[in-house]
């Protein structure tokens, strides 16, 4: 796992027919996410895999789509292989509903993928819908198309030993190195299903990660959060959240409620704070580019890790069970101590660690910050005081060296460090 908690941030892409729809259907605007179109209006499979035949991302280019994942600090990437609609986005042998076989394109984009994250040194993963399938009868999602007498656990179990096995056993064995196989929506998998599932992509390809989402007995390597789910705790397995940078996960031209770049590092700053991964989404459209916002957004982050990416990858969060702070977020490294402030905070009063502190400054202008310390070992009080100069433009990151590994009170914050006898 070590390659994937070091990481600590990775690129999401809803990528498929929903993004040429682009959340459309007919005269209709979806008010949610654009890539459950086919669900939230019942579409018949019939008239939504007409979509294929104006799929055509021609500007689609691999190489700029890792080299823009790079240049934001991002260290993998995970793509829709299969969304719930069931249309494959790589060229399946199961049967023609894919992107080579069906669509005017013809390419097989994760092929190209799988080349361009070898030259810019990002880790390429597939996320893939492995119980929701609104194209097929035994998967789990389409009552529309298909009556309760027909969704039964036989088909279900057909579905997965059919479809799912045939589709996974091609992306594992025919793209290189797969880092992550990324499920999703377990509903009606059984414990024994998953297990079984999970051994199937074991024996493939022993060193490929898989999330929690694939639902069943615990048998995976680390916790998926739920959507833009922000944590509130410390993590103590491999954990990953992930988000969008506007609402919807696909692609969605009217959906303008884009996050500023402040907001997308603070979300990064309090996961990793609390030792877990950032996962952020882009949708590209239907032509197969990223939206401008989403550029924006991105390249304003690598700017800021350039500078500030000691203080994220390879760290870990710190074992003191503080609040959150009003000024921003803590991240531990060896002996040093990252102070993630998106709001000035003046004199910074931060509170257990019992290490003396060499030297405290600004990470990218290495201006020196003025310190005090504070210790009181009758009662394990410790107190670290930070003279932070005005006028720094925020956000930044205070770097703060330790005397040997980070040793500290855990229940400094904590109301009730003294037990009663």
């Amino acid at each position: 796992m070590s390659w994937f908690t070091d990481s600590r941030f990775g690129m999401f892409i809803h990528w498929g027919l929903y993004s040429a729809a682009g959340g459309r259907w007919k005269d209709l605007e979806t008010p949610w996410v654009s890539e459950w179109l086919m669900r939230k209006f019942r579409i018949p499979r019939t008239e939504y895999r007409k979509l294929a035949a104006d799929f055509n991302p021609t500007d689609f280019d691999a190489d700029r789509w890792m080299r823009t994942a790079a240049e934001a600090g991002m260290k993998y990437m995970v793509i829709t292989s299969k969304h719930h609609d069931g249309f494959a986005m790589f060229d399946s042998s199961w049967d023609d509903y894919n992107i080579v076989k069906a669509t005017p394109f013809g390419r097989d984009p994760l092929k190209e993928l799988a080349e361009a994250g070898k030259k810019h040194g990002v880790r390429l993963g597939f996320y893939y819908s492995h119980e929701q399938d609104w194209y097929e009868k035994g998967a789990y999602g389409n009552f529309w198309d298909f009556s309760k007498e027909e969704r039964t656990p036989e088909a279900f179990d057909a579905y997965l030993n059919g479809k799912v096995r045939h589709q996974v056993k091609e992306l594992l064995t025919n793209y290189g190195d797969v880092a992550i196989l990324w499920f999703d929506t377990p509903h009606i998998i059984t414990p024994e299903q998953s297990s079984s599932l999970r051994k199937f992509v074991r024996d493939l390809a022993p060193d490929c990660l898989v999330n929690s989402r694939l639902g069943g007995t615990g048998e995976w390597d680390y916790e998926s959060l739920g959507d833009n789910q922000p944590p509130h705790k410390r993590f103590t397995m491999p954990t990953e959240g992930i988000g969008t940078m506007n609402e919807s996960w696909g692609y969605k031209p009217f959906d303008h409620g884009y996050r500023t770049p402040e907001e997308v590092l603070k979300i990064m700053a309090r996961l990793a704070a609390c030792n877990a991964n950032y996962m952020l989404n882009v949708g590209p459209d239907g032509t197969g580019n990223f939206p401008p916002e989403s550029l924006t957004i991105l390249k304003r982050v690598g700017e800021f890790l350039k500078v500030n990416g000691e203080a994220l990858y390879g760290t870990r969060d710190l074992p003191i069970a503080y609040p959150d702070n009003r000024w921003g977020h803590v991240t531990r490294k060896k002996n040093c101590l990252y102070f993630w402030c998106f709001k000035d905070p003046g004199e910074l009063r931060f509170y257990g660690i019992r290490n003396r502190i060499r030297s405290a400054a600004v990470l990218g202008s290495g201006e020196a910050i003025p310190f005090s310390q504070y210790s009181n070992p009758d009662y394990d009080y410790h107190r670290l005081i930070l003279a932070v100069p005005q006028g720094i433009d925020t956000p930044f990151v205070i770097k703060v060296t330790c005397d040997g590994e980070i040793d500290c009170n855990v229940q400094a914050y904590h109301a009730g460090a003294m037990e009663e006898e």
